[in-house]
């Protein structure tokens, strides 16, 4: 979800690309990573409401029912079994001058969502030459090498290969906001997931409203985050 669309008291849509399959009018959906359902009641584009669209189409969907949809997060079929993680294994370009070392962090930028991450390990770095791995102490400008991340909050990521839309990111500096780097998700650290399903969709929306709208009663996050 990229944006909500309230442009009066009558309207509130999400709007966003649809990254995969197809979704329908009457579809249940579900909202990751809180876990609250709805079922889509329209599905506006500029040219008129459509009854179904597919991958790569940009549209806003009007839900039945008043939920809190965050920037950045995903809709996906109400059926589907999708963990949330908190760490990765990145596949990564890197574009600064200052080395990419272990230990720092940065925000990063994935399916329109923006949070933070810290960099864990450097697992090796790709010769460029003859496609060999070596250790290294860090990513140089221009290295290419797998990199273990830890993400301040649980986040719905797949495999590049399986879905570029879910399982691209970028690395920006915290200080400066320009791009320092482009990665590609390896692999989901899924035993680092957390499950929601201790908790009911009621408890998670007010979790989440609490922690958004009251930040000083320091509530913990639910699904694992900081």
């Amino acid at each position: 979800m990229q944006y909500v669309n309230r442009p009066n008291l009558d309207f509130r849509g999400f709007s966003g690309t649809v990254a995969s399959g197809t979704v329908q009018v009457g579809q249940r959906l579900k909202v990751l990573p809180s876990g609250v359902e709805s079922s889509v009641a329209r599905i506006v584009t500029f040219d008129g409401d459509l009854q179904e669209a597919a991958a790569g189409e940009a549209i806003t969907l009007v839900l039945k029912d008043e939920i809190d949809i965050s920037r950045g997060d995903l809709l996906v079929d109400a059926q589907a079994s999708l963990p949330a993680v908190q760490s990765a294994s990145i596949d990564v370009v890197w574009m600064a001058e200052q080395p990419l070392t272990p230990g720092q962090s940065y925000d990063i930028k994935i399916a329109g969502k923006k949070t933070r991450a810290r960099v864990d390990a450097i697992r090796y770095q790709v010769d460029i030459n003859n496609l060999t791995q070596r250790e290294v102490e860090s990513l140089p400008l221009n290295g290419i090498g797998l990199v273990e991340l830890t993400f301040d909050e649980p986040l719905v990521l797949d495999p590049y290969q399986q879905n570029p839309v879910t399982g691209g990111l970028i690395f920006i500096d915290r200080l400066t906001n320009v791009t320092v780097g482009a990665g590609m998700v390896n692999e989901p650290h899924l035993q680092a997931s957390t499950s929601a399903s201790q908790y009911s969709a009621f408890e998670l929306e007010l979790n989440q409203l609490i922690r958004k709208h009251f930040p000083h009663w320091d509530a913990r996050d639910l699904l694992g985050g900081k």
